[in-house]
């Protein structure tokens, strides 16, 4: 990464997109030095779990392409970092649009995946129970689809935007139980889906794999469903929760990418700012 700002007469501007455990840990890195730095989350929920940074500007609410391209340009954004969702595929695509448009300098921060073959090994599975049962589907509309051709009730994890394409499963509303961030615009959503009563749950993360069981068997699920969260996702609590109850775990593919681990970005933002760490 080349070193940039001094020759500019002013201090770089880094732009952050996040809101996501992967994009704290770079803020918590970029802290160390003297840099101009936003932090953009999509809602107030994200703002809160950033809490209060000093040195740093959090802004909040869901930008489009061009008011992304505006900031850039009013700010005099040097770098843009996007630590978004792994499935928040379309605000990915629009920061990539703005930094291409400007253009400037633009780096993906990627989430750890967790192999399943990896995590499960060594276990005994000598027991039905600690038998850890997968079906990887490529969308929710696939994972909907496959659900449909089954029996038994279906514990859906996969957030409030996309509920409406499980209503396409035969008795959803007696099937189906949707657990949902605990804030208004979430539950509204579960709601309107016809997601209601004790079919919509509404919680806060993280979940321990003790809540994971807990709900799992307030539910009833033979199924769990999840997008492929990674380790921050809390992807492993779901794992060892479905290992030990003997649910199946429907694991909704994330999609390919390029970019750097939050590590990998770490060591080389550490490097370029050098010049601008601060001192005691």
């Amino acid at each position: 990464m080349e070193a940039f700002g001094k020759e500019k007469g002013k201090i770089p501007g880094v732009l952050i997109f996040g809101g996501t455990t992967e994009s704290l840990a770079v803020l918590d890195c970029l802290q160390g030095f003297d840099l101009d730095v936003t932090l953009s989350v999509a809602t107030e929920y994200g703002r809160e779990c950033a809490g209060k940074r000093k040195g740093v500007k959090i802004i909040s609410g869901r930008m489009g392409r061009e008011e992304i391209l505006l900031y850039i340009r009013e700010h005099s954004v040097d770098l843009v970092i996007d630590a978004t969702h792994p499935f928040a595929l379309e605000i990915t695509e629009n920061i990539r649009w703005a930094c291409e448009r400007i253009p400037v300098e633009y780096i993906r921060c990627l989430r750890d995946e967790i192999r399943l073959q990896d995590e499960m090994r060594g276990q005994d599975c000598t027991d039905a129970q600690t038998e850890l049962q997968v079906v990887y589907v490529a969308s929710v509309s696939e994972a909907a689809a496959y659900l449909s051709s089954t029996k038994g009730n279906i514990l859906i994890t996969t957030g409030s935007k996309e509920l409406s394409k499980f209503c396409e499963i035969p008795d959803y509303r007696t099937r189906c139980y949707a657990r949902v961030l605990s804030v208004p615009e979430s539950v509204k959503s579960g709601a309107e889906c016809g997601f209601i009563g004790r079919n919509l749950i509404a919680m806060h993360p993280p979940y321990s794999k003790e809540m994971n069981i807990a709900v799992i068997h307030y539910a009833d699920a033979a199924f769990f469903v999840t997008k492929e969260t990674g380790e921050a996702g809390g992807m492993r609590e779901k794992m060892q929760a479905c290992s030990e109850t003997g649910t199946t775990l429907v694991v909704i593919r994330r999609p390919g990418e390029a970019g750097s681990s939050v590590r990998e970005l770490r060591m080389e933002l550490d490097q370029r700012f050098q010049k601008y760490k601060q001192t005691v």
